[in-house]
This record gives structure tokens, sequence and C-alpha cells, in this order.
């Protein structure tokens, strides 16, 4: 049974739609994690390491990109499952404010400690 106390159909959409923002913005950002041409006839030292430093850091946000679709996808499995809101360590429920706020929370705020 999913948590008593929580609107699953509103949860369900807020989901969906973090995802479909996720996966925009990682099509958005694809050309920022490209391979840096090293030009050295046109790009000085420090603009090449301004854009292999940049790269990185698309690179790096794109992996948190990825976790989170993850994370997302987990919790609408959960629903379907009918066991969200659950906590995966002692099964009692996540409080309610706390799965409102975050909907891919595993664990109650006692065993997140």
């Amino acid at each position: 049974m999913n948590h008593p106390e929580v609107d699953i159909p509103a949860i369900r959409q807020k989901l969906l739609a973090l995802e479909a923002a996720l996966k925009e913005e990682s099509t958005e950002s694809a050309s920022s994690r490209e391979t840096v041409v090293l030009d050295q006839t046109s790009v000085g030292r420090l603009s090449r390491m301004d854009a292999l430093q940049g790269q990185a850091m698309a690179k790096a946000e794109e992996q948190r990109r990825q976790l989170t679709l993850k994370r997302i996808s987990g919790a609408l499995q959960r629903i379907d499952q009918e066991s969200f809101g659950e906590c995966i360590e002692c099964g009692e429920w996540i409080g309610t404010k706390r799965l409102t706020s975050d909907p891919v929370v595993l664990k109650c705020i006692e065993c997140a400690e």
C-alpha cells in the first residue's frame, strides 16, 4: 500500500514533470559535453583550460542529472508496486512533508541519519 497520507497522483505528476525537465536539460546541454578541440593556433592556453574545465563541469552535471533520473524512475516504480513512502530500512512510513518536498527519498528521517 502506498503512503496513506500522500496525494499519489500529484506526486506522480511532480515526478513526471521533473523527469521531462531533466531529459530536456540533458538534450540541450549535449554540445557542452562534447570533446574539446585543442587548436593552439586560434585559442590561447588559458582559453583551452577554460574550455576543458567547462566540459568537465558539464559532464559532472550530466552525471547528477542521470542519477536523479534513476531515483525518479525508482520512485515511479515504488508507486506502481504500491510501496511508495515506506522506509527501505525500517519499513515505517516516511514523513508526509519529507515525501512531498522530495518524493525520491528512500529512508525516514531517523534511518537517514
